[in-house]
């Protein structure tokens, strides 16, 4: 098989697609990419003058595309909340979330909620806003739900039920793990989920290998730039296991898709596999349930 690029998306025309964290990195070249093709792309941004500079960058590049921005801040959930409901009210047809953002290797912080900053932000708060649209997305044929995570999950990863927020003794790697297994293991769940109600909706997953982004300004100097640069790839064909398992015909629910390159680290998307851990349903089924308690947001299935 030839190597899947851009060039194979479909026509968009018509779609809605919203991408969290589009404003730069893997967020910006997947929103572009779709816009190029004619999808109407929410922009879901933190920082609106980010957003606006990204717009305007993919503008230059495509005249016509249709651009949306909506501020979305996945570390509270008074913001997620608000713009759940802000897309619901505009768009009564959503055909693809791209649940993208994220935060890695940060110093201790936590969430306007309290919650460890990679945990509350890379899965609660897209645990959240998925359930707040879910009820949209589920009308539209063929619609998907596309989790970004990361070779990281099989890096110091656990979900530690006992101490999720890391208050006893916080290890950046260990939390950003965490966060990452909860991606898959969202995921997996969700589409299991989503197929037991036998909804056309399906859930999938996909991870960049290493990718040149800002995603990494927290790397120790040590395997930072110039090192990072070396054995990294562009943030366009980081991006591009993400529009595979977003747009590709033949995608199914509940795949994964990577790099094909040496230990997922950089080349082209292909259907790839993740940990033992990250299939283990019941550990799917008690972070589901936390994961409701700690947002407040329960699903409209199974």
């Amino acid at each position: 098989m030839t190597n899947w690029t851009t060039a194979d998306i479909p026509d968009q025309t018509g779609r809605t697609v919203i991408v969290t964290g589009a404003n730069s990195g893997l967020g910006f070249e997947t929103a572009a990419a779709l816009a190029a093709k004619g999808a109407r792309v929410v922009l879901a941004v933190r920082d609106l003058d980010k957003g606006k500079a990204a717009a305007d960058r993919i503008t230059a590049a495509t005249p016509a595309a249709t651009l949306e921005l909506r501020r979305l801040d996945l570390g509270s959930l008074t913001s997620v909340r608000a713009a759940a409901a802000e897309l619901k009210a505009a768009h009564p047809r959503i055909d693809l979330l791209i649940n993208n953002a994220g935060v890695m290797y940060p110093p201790k912080q936590t969430t306007a909620d309290g919650f460890e900053l990679q945990f509350g932000t890379n899965h609660l708060g897209h645990f959240a806003l998925t359930g707040l649209l879910l009820d949209t997305l589920l009308p539209t044929l063929g619609s998907r739900v596309v989790t970004v995570s990361s070779i990281g999950h099989r890096i110091r990863a656990a979900i530690h039920f006992d101490d999720l927020n890391f208050d006893k003794h916080y290890n950046r790697v260990a939390a950003y793990g965490q966060s990452k297994l909860a991606n898959l293991l969202f995921t997996y769940e969700l589409q299991r989920r989503l197929a037991a109600t036998g909804e056309s909706t399906v859930a999938l997953a996909a991870h960049p290998g290493g990718s040149n982004t800002e995603l990494g300004r927290h790397l120790p100097a040590v395997i930072g730039t110039p090192m990072m640069r070396l054995v990294s790839q562009s943030a366009a064909m980081g991006a591009l296991p993400t529009l595979r398992a977003a747009i590709d015909p033949a995608a199914t629910g509940g795949q994964y898709y990577g790099p094909d390159g040496f230990a997922g680290i950089r080349g082209y998307p292909k259907l790839v596999s993740s940990s033992k851990q990250s299939h283990d349903a019941d550990l799917a089924r008690r972070l589901w349930q936390t994961s409701e308690q700690l947002t407040g947001v329960t699903y409209p299935i199974g």
